[in-house]
């Protein structure tokens, strides 16, 4: 998981690219970004700031809550399944939107790895099982 820091960090990376960028869609797309890193950072703070607020449950809660994470991860694997099922009818802005925000779920040090992973991930589903040809 990032830090406020390591978000804040990110964002102001973006923000430096969007100095010396001269090409309009370029600069829109950094400034989404800026502004998406700005917004994980503000709410990550949030979380730490509220962490005792929001985790002051009981062993029962806790239970119940292990249950619903576990109900909303089989939901969350269902929505990712269909959604990739569909991919390739997908808008490529909206695919490439979905790619970017998926690439940025994991760990600052490790985005160009998961990106690659995505990247590999989606290319084989959707271009299907690699045939040979009959010798």
């Amino acid at each position: 998981m990032f830090t406020p820091k390591q978000y804040r960090a990110k964002a102001i990376e973006y923000g430096e690219s969007l100095k010396t960028s001269s090409d309009p869609n370029q600069s829109r797309e950094l400034r989404a970004r800026q502004r998406r890193f700005t917004e994980l950072a503000d709410n990550e703070q949030w979380l730490l700031d509220n962490h005792q607020r929001t985790l002051s449950a009981s062993a029962k809660n806790r239970s119940d809550d292990l249950a619903i994470a576990e109900e909303e991860e089989h939901m969350l694997r269902c929505l990712g399944a269909a959604l990739i099922m569909q991919w390739n009818t997908l808008p490529a802005k909206l695919r490439r939107e979905l790619f970017d925000n998926a690439g940025a779920m994991g760990e600052l040090s490790d985005i160009a790895a998961l990106r690659g992973q995505i990247a590999r991930f989606l290319h084989r589903i959707t271009t299907g099982p690699k045939t040979r040809a009959a010798d």
